[in-house]
């Protein structure tokens, strides 16, 4: 198994759309990069602990490739947003890659050029330390299934779920 921990935005967005892929063995949601032990969710969100909203995803390399997730990352939200995705402003929403090692630190910069081929504009993903990763309160863990008909979840999670599913088809769950 390997594990990638990633920021794009809300972590609701991120979680959905990694469920949807085959391969995925978890995704657990929390917050990472900031100053705050332990932070909640109010925290985070006035937006000045430093933490971002992320994505802990662990998966199957035989089955899906790393270079699948770190694309689907790119995919599914716009990596040349600088601290918001959409509506969703503050940088608890940045951009932004967790490398454990200098491993992925390469892989990770192999995505970002793939990625800037085709994004327009220059990308405003960043690349920071893996620090002490804190999950989210239990109820934002698998919060897409746990609420689909949730206004936020249909007005914007679905649609990241929509093309990562539409590019990345042969590694969709049925």
């Amino acid at each position: 198994m390997q594990t990638f921990v990633l920021a794009g935005g809300c972590f609701w967005c991120l979680d959905a759309a990694y469920r949807a892929l085959d391969g995925v063995e978890s995704v657990e949601s929390g917050y990472i990069g900031g100053q705050v032990a332990a932070p909640s969710y109010e925290q985070v969100c006035t937006g000045t602990t430093g933490h971002a909203e992320a994505v802990r995803v662990t998966f199957d390399p035989e089955v899906i490739p790393a270079d699948v997730i770190l694309d689907a990352y790119f995919t599914m939200h716009d990596p040349r947003q600088l601290n918001r995705q959409g509506n969703d402003i503050g940088t608890q929403y940045r951009s932004a890659m967790f490398p454990a090692d200098d491993e992925q630190r390469e892989l990770f910069a192999a995505a970002e050029a793939r990625a800037s081929e085709w994004w327009d504009g220059g990308l405003v993903t960043t690349t920071e330390p893996l620090t002490e990763f804190f999950p989210a309160e239990d109820y934002h863990q698998d919060f897409f299934a746990k609420n689909p008909g949730q206004g936020y979840c249909m007005a914007v999670a679905v649609p990241k779920v929509n093309k990562v599913r539409a590019r990345f088809a042969e590694y969709t769950r049925a």
